[in-house]
């Protein structure tokens, strides 16, 4: 029997009802499917490896006492637990034809390490940022739509038989712990941008672009900022962010609308607040990043 029918006879007939779980193992990793049938509270779920979550039905709350933090935790968002860390889930919402349904992808110590030498030796970030390295802390935030094409590319590739699945297994987990490390760096930036922006030239274009993202992008002015050549500028950014100067805006600008939106604002106002002529082409662009439209996605958040 293939793959594919054994999990989805599994998953009709499961053998408990809060966190049935469905494994896959590939090289250094595995992933599991988890469903829940019923309501439940406060189920802990923990891992010694590195646990990136993926929501995919229904709804969980996720409490770390630890930290302090509790969290609705919703399908396209992503919830990362750190290696050696627990955190305790409520199933408000779960029923037996309607599961609450998460992936998750455990991902060893040594891989994360060889990925982080790799990348450490291709493109090292300027000493004032340290090493590339993966912080120990929890990580929730929404999918882009990349990300989420990356999730289900996954999970076809460790439940079908092919030929080379463990090389193609090792080449999609390798891209995902690079979006997060890429992600966990970013954020890392900003938040220096924002406290020492005089120290250093892309701390000063980063919090530039930060405290004006509803104005037209003038690379010329950036350059000024970072005293670097326009060349210099546009590698060092790359580098460091991951992207062009154009897309970080567009990326930041979407991240704010989506917090905006899920505050409960008006997707018009939010749309000419962050400099949008046109609230056609802002709602294709929110969906071109986060794979909803700023009325689903705001009707998804207000909802719960």
């Amino acid at each position: 029997m293939m793959i594919k029918e054994t999990l989805a006879t599994q998953r009709k007939n499961p053998k408990v009802l809060v966190e049935n779980k469905i494994s896959f193992a590939g090289p250094d990793t595995e992933l599991s499917i988890y469903d829940t049938f019923e309501q439940a509270q406060r189920v802990r779920l923990a891992s010694d490896q590195l646990l990136f979550c993926g929501m995919v039905s229904g709804k969980k709350v996720m409490h770390d006492d630890y930290a302090s933090y509790e969290s609705e935790f919703l399908p396209h968002e992503s919830f990362v637990m750190a290696p050696n860390h627990s955190v305790e889930i409520d199933f408000p919402d779960a029923q037996l034809d309607q599961p609450t349904t998460c992936l998750a992808i455990e991902i060893s110590h040594e891989r994360i390490g060889k990925i982080v030498n790799h990348i450490e030796q291709q493109a090292p970030l300027d000493k004032s940022y340290g090493q590339w390295q993966y912080h120990h802390h929890l990580v929730h935030t929404h999918h882009n739509a990349q990300t989420q094409g990356l999730l289900n590319r996954i999970v076809q590739i460790y439940t079908e038989n092919h030929q080379d699945r463990n090389y193609m297994i090792d080449l999609a987990i390798s891209e995902l712990t690079i979006r997060l490390l890429r992600h966990q760096t970013r954020d890392l930036i900003i938040a220096y941008s924002e406290q020492t922006p005089d120290h250093n030239g892309l701390n000063a274009a980063v919090n530039y672009i930060n405290q004006n993202l509803a104005a037209n992008l003038n690379i010329d002015e950036l350059c000024k900022l970072a005293c670097m050549s326009r060349t210099k500028f546009f590698h060092q950014f790359r580098v460091h962010l991951g992207c062009t100067p154009g897309v970080y805006q567009q990326q930041t600008r979407l991240k704010k609308a989506a917090m905006m939106i899920k505050q409960g604002q008006q997707i018009t106002r939010v749309c000419f607040e962050l400099g949008y002529n046109n609230p056609s082409h802002f709602s294709r662009c929110f969906k071109q990043f986060f794979n909803l439209s700023p009325s689903t996605f705001k009707r998804h958040h207000l909802s719960s």
